[in-house]
């Protein structure tokens, strides 16, 4: 025998502990219920021990399941789902309508006419009906928010929102996916704070320590995804409806986002109906990337110093140059020594060895304006993007990271990086083959002589 879908959605939504609880509760009260019967038949018998006996087993049994079973569930299931009932809040239209209500009820008080009670009856149950409406509409819905993989500081990237309706003959209208909470005045309160008493202020001829009453400062907003609601017309049963949303997100960092609420004012607006869904999303936003004039001259440099550093005998021309004694004679460009008259040879690079390092050299904090930190983040993410696939091993220095020769990890450690105290990278880097590009916030004398043979530096 095949169960239906709601009950195999409500056994798979049961907390196993509550269960228990719920049986064990079960159980108890019937055994008290059988000690109160035959406490009753002892009573009518004339057996004054079993009587006491029995009643006493009865209260017992109850007041146990009471004090023990009773609390945990209304804790665990009622108040969660009287909290999710009563989750209404009422619209200015809501509020313009129990006004007019209230002057209909004041004035059926006074004449005692039986048409105001009637129609201020109507008006009552239309609230009604629009709170049970608005419930209905919102029961069974289940959302679903994909962010995609990769984010980028200040590019626009699309978010999917998608409304699953899982019921099989009564559609959803007008549903909000809330994003925001109702901002409330928090009660920071006082607090005393340390401070020293000085008397006479320009003589400091007395110094106590004193204390004053202060009021606490707020904890900064943690900065989150979504900021404006998307809203959702219409969803037919058993169907899902979709909805993107451009997002762009200034600056890099990880997000998180853990409100998400549906909302609806279905069928009259008079309340907004809200409901919770347990569900968070987390974004990783790497660094931008540069495409300013300033970076694409550059690029052309690193390029040409890099291939300067690599060249050798791989299959990749690189140059051709006069001979020189030391050089094969199969090398030797015979059409370019014919149109030319003198000898010369072809030059290519090593393509076995075209190997780069970018080294990111983290400042201290103060050390560099938080524009131009910014800017060496973003360069050294764009120099990753640009010589990834160029037929160059790449590696990746900086301090505090693993040392994975993979982009994305190394735009995860950009991501995140602030400026820290510590050791400058470059005076514990090893001295490798590798053409080294350097993005360092110190001076041009400071940078260690061997590396500085084999590097392009950038100095932010």
């Amino acid at each position: 025998m095949q169960l239906s879908r709601p009950i195999k959605s409500a056994l798979a939504r049961m907390d196993g502990e509550v269960l228990l609880r719920f049986l064990v509760a079960v159980v108890g009260l019937i055994l008290a219920f059988f000690s109160a019967i035959l406490s009753t038949v002892a009573r009518e018998s004339g057996n004054v021990g079993a009587t006491v006996l029995f009643a006493s087993t009865a209260l017992l049994l109850a007041g146990t399941v009471g004090l023990i079973t009773v609390p945990y569930l209304t804790r665990r299931v009622a108040v969660a789902q009287v909290r999710d009932a009563l989750d209404f809040e009422v619209t200015r239209e809501g509020l313009a309508y129990l006004g007019v209500a209230m002057v209909i009820g004041i004035a059926a008080l006074n004449t005692t006419n039986n048409l105001l009670f009637i129609v201020l009856a109507a008006m009552l149950a239309a609230i009604a009906v629009s709170g049970f409406a608005s419930a209905a509409v919102l029961r069974g819905l289940e959302l679903d928010v994909d962010l995609g993989e990769i984010a980028f500081a200040g590019k626009a990237f699309t978010a999917q929102f998608k409304i699953h309706n899982p019921r099989r003959w009564i559609p959803a209208f007008s549903v909000r996916v809330v994003l925001q909470p109702k901002k409330k005045k928090k009660n920071l309160g006082l607090q005393l704070q340390k401070t020293e008493f000085v008397f006479p202020r320009q003589k400091s001829w007395v110094r106590l320590t004193d204390y004053k009453l202060v009021r606490k400062t707020a904890d900064p907003e943690k900065p989150t995804i979504f900021n404006q609601p998307v809203y959702f017309t219409f969803i037919p049963p058993h169907t899902s409806t979709e909805a993107s949303v451009e997002l762009n997100i200034p600056r890099r960092g990880r997000y998180s986002h853990d409100h998400f609420q549906l909302a609806t004012r279905f069928p009259f607006s008079f309340l907004t109906k809200s409901r919770r869904v347990p569900l968070q999303r987390d974004l990783l936003v790497y660094p931008a990337l540069l495409d300013s004039q300033e970076f694409l001259e550059l690029i052309p440099v690193i390029t040409g110093e890099f291939t300067t550093m690599m060249r050798g005998y791989g299959s990749e021309l690189y140059r051709i140059r006069e001979h020189t004694p030391e050089d094969p004679a199969r090398f030797v460009d015979w059409k370019a020594t014919a149109k030319t008259g003198a000898l010369k040879v072809r030059e290519f690079t090593r393509e076995d060895d075209r190997r780069m390092r970018i080294v990111f050299d983290n400042p201290v904090p103060g050390q560099l304006a938080e524009e131009m930190y910014e800017y060496g983040v973003s360069m050294a993410a764009s120099l990753a993007w640009h010589f990834t696939g160029q037929n160059v091993e790449l590696s990746y220095a900086a301090p505090g990271y693993g040392g994975e020769p993979f982009m994305y990890d190394f735009w995860c450690y950009l991501a995140l990086v602030q400026p820290a105290r510590g050791e400058s990278i470059l005076d514990s880097l090893p001295v490798s083959s590798d053409f080294n590009v350097i993005i360092t916030p110190r001076e041009p004398g400071s940078i260690p002589a061997t590396l500085r043979t084999g590097s392009y530096i950038i100095y932010i």
